[in-house]
């Protein structure tokens, strides 16, 4: 019996670290791209106030 749940087990294993993995990765992503973001609306921001300076 042991042996039919240590393959389970190991397979529940490697997917959790491939969910981990894929979650690390997307908020990197997400992060990077709410930077992005940031970046260019102070981008936008910065070129509106010189122009009505």
């Amino acid at each position: 019996m042991a042996d039919k749940t240590a393959p389970q087990s190991k397979a529940k294993e490697d997917r959790e670290a491939r969910l981990k993995a894929a979650l690390k990765a997307n908020l990197g992503r997400r992060k990077a791209q709410a930077k992005a973001r940031e970046d260019s609306g102070q981008a936008e921001n910065e070129g509106k106030e010189q122009d009505n300076g």
